[in-house]
């Protein structure tokens, strides 16, 4: 009777998950890390990256307080 055990799996310990574009017709590996956070690549991405996240506006006082 054959050997009914899975073989064991050799992984690479610094090796990462391959993660690709979830969007429709796209498909590609994803390697950038902001990228594989959000599951589509950079020109899918409905949020634009422009690497400064806060936006500060100067505003008058509000009268009266």
């Amino acid at each position: 009777m054959a050997d009914r055990r899975q073989e064991t799996l050799l992984i690479d310990p610094g090796g990462r998950a391959r993660i690709w574009c979830k969007a429709p017709g796209c498909g590609r590996e994803l390697t950038d890390e902001i990228s594989r956070m959000r599951g589509v690549g950079p020109e899918h991405d409905p949020e634009p990256r422009t690497g400064y996240d806060r936006h500060d506006v100067d505003q008058d006082p509000i009268p009266g307080l």
